[in-house]
């Protein structure tokens, strides 16, 4: 692992996680670190001390705990973004984040995060609003695994996490299918089915549900 400071790093950071890195005080940022991690690095373990924040630039990082029957269970998974925001009220980390490709993160500091949170009225409303998102794309995933069946799943991915039933995807399959709570063989075998009988449309990575019936852009009634 491999780490640069940069002053006025905000601008250098590529436009999408400027854009959402935006609401953060500036000396905040100007405390900012980047790190390159390679696969299998682990940033922090279940039950260490917080002291940094992480932004996810690029490559992907795994919120991971393990069953008692030593199943791994992954509670969340960046490719860019903040991970685990919750670390900020928390003694002690719940889970590992892992690496699960090489990655690009940039750290900030918790000690100066909690004095702008408690200081800085504004800041503390964009970062309400920040987690208000985050709750809300979680409710979606916990939702989803509720579901029974990988079709459905998949189904409900591409109804919540895309537009217009349409999604882009940015992982290989085999990290979908763990986002999913699938096998990949399970997820292979839904994909190629729901392909198929019409139920799907692919092209390339990307995946889209067929208009439906009355639907704008899909067959008039």
């Amino acid at each position: 692992m491999s780490s640069a400071s940069a002053p006025g790093i905000e601008d250098s950071l590529p436009p999408a996680a400027r854009a959402e890195l935006g609401f953060l005080p500036r000396a905040l940022l100007a405390q900012a670190r980047c790190l390159e991690v390679d696969t299998g690095t682990a940033l922090f373990h279940l039950g260490g001390r917080p002291a940094l924040l992480y932004y996810v630039l690029d490559g992907e990082i795994a919120l991971l705990r393990h069953s008692v029957r030593g199943q791994t269970i992954v509670l969340q998974r960046a490719r860019r973004g903040l991970l685990a925001e919750a670390s900020i009220e928390s003694q002690r980390y719940h889970c590992d984040a892992v690496a699960r490709a090489p990655s690009r993160v940039c750290t900030l500091p918790l000690g100066v995060l909690r004095h702008a949170l408690a200081e800085d009225t504004a800041f503390a409303a964009a970062w309400a609003r920040h987690l208000a998102g985050e709750i809300r794309r979680l409710r979606a995933r916990a939702e989803r695994l509720q579901l029974h069946g990988a079709e459905a799943r998949i189904v409900h991915y591409l109804e919540s996490e895309g537009v217009d039933g349409a999604v882009e995807l940015d992982q290989p399959l085999k990290s979908w299918a763990l986002e999913l709570g699938l096998t990949h063989e399970a997820l292979y075998r839904a994909l190629a089915r729901m392909t198929r009988a019409g139920r799907l449309l692919r092209t390339g990575s990307r995946l889209r549900l067929p208009l439906r019936l009355g639907q704008p852009g899909g067959p008039g009634i």
